[in-house]
């Protein structure tokens, strides 16, 4: 079977059912496990991943207007791929090609694949997503094995927490405008033992203003711009200049304010969300939860 990820969530998962060496095309964001980044990239994107987040929000806002999509599909590779398979979304647009810049370059190819589209909004969406394509390849038993371990693990750190009391939370997913993350997010944060203060669970990220997080009286605030990795979140934090409105806010005044690796984490809806769940539970109770993923995951930031 020839698999197409337009995914980097989808490719870390087909990678853990043991699928690399069936993924012939990935995205220019494919970069976990090392080897998916060696990979033909099919997507390609039509904003500077690298720009400030105000321009990249103004980038990404232009293009939606003008109904243009955020990427572009090599079609031509597409079609020299001859994939029988091709894993999507239809969540957020800022996140993967569009329906319709699929659909063109799909039009170009002599044998139509079979196109698995997700739309997880939860945990329990990314396990069944995870499921779903374990049917889709033939790998149903490692699927369920894999969402078995996953959960069993979520649901070990959920009882280790259970009595504690919750810190207030704010989830930031972008800097500039300001974000409260949303979807699965504040579903981490309650099974991480603490109480999300603006996110909605299983509902988009939203745009909130200063005096809004100023209000939410978080007493920890968890950096995670979407998409990016554990420096250059601490980055965004770190050079911001924050409204003074925020200096009343426990977690500035507690110094509990840390950035994450959320490309790694958070962003993607893929196995790392376990251990996102876990990194979240030892920065609100590191004496009950001890960390097992990378100590690079998190900093913890000084405030102004």
């Amino acid at each position: 079977m020839h698999i197409c990820s337009l995914l980097p969530s989808a490719t870390e998962i087909l990678f853990a059912l043991g699928l690399g060496d069936s993924v012939v095309g990935v995205t220019h964001e494919c970069d976990f496990p090392p080897e998916a980044a060696k990979k033909p990239p099919l997507i390609r994107p039509r904003v500077d991943p690298q720009a400030p987040p105000a321009l990249i929000d103004q980038q990404v806002t232009e293009l939606v207007a003008r109904g243009e999509s955020i990427y572009s599909v090599d079609a031509e590779l597409l079609a020299s791929l001859a994939p029988d398979l091709i894993i999507t979304q239809d969540l957020c647009h800022v996140c993967a090609a569009s329906p319709d810049d699929l659909a063109t370059a799909l039009a170009g190819l002599s044998k139509r694949p079979k196109i698995l589209s997700l739309m997880p909004h939860s945990l329990a969406d990314v396990w069944d997503d995870i499921r779903k394509i374990g049917e889709a390849t033939g790998r149903r038993r490692d699927a369920q094995g894999l969402v078995i371990t996953l959960e069993q693990k979520v649901a070990a750190i959920e009882m280790r927490v259970a009595h504690s009391p919750r810190p207030r939370v704010l989830c930031l997913e972008w800097m500039d405008p300001f974000y409260a993350a949303g979807h699965w997010v504040p579903e981490m944060v309650m099974k991480a033992g603490g109480e999300d203060v603006l996110g909605r669970a299983s509902e988009p990220s939203f745009r909130a203003t200063a005096e809004q997080i100023a209000e939410a009286a978080a007493e920890i605030i968890v950096v995670m711009p979407c998409g990016y990795s554990l420096r250059r979140a601490a980055a965004e934090f770190t050079f911001k200049d924050l409204p003074s409105s925020w200096d009343r806010l426990p977690a500035i005044r507690e110094q509990r304010v840390f950035a994450v690796d959320a490309n790694s984490y958070f962003s993607r809806p893929g196995p790392r969300l376990s251990d996102g769940v876990e990194l979240l539970a030892h920065l609100f109770h590191p004496q009950i939860v001890p960390l097992s993923v990378s100590r690079e995951a998190f900093q913890r930031l000084q405030s102004l």
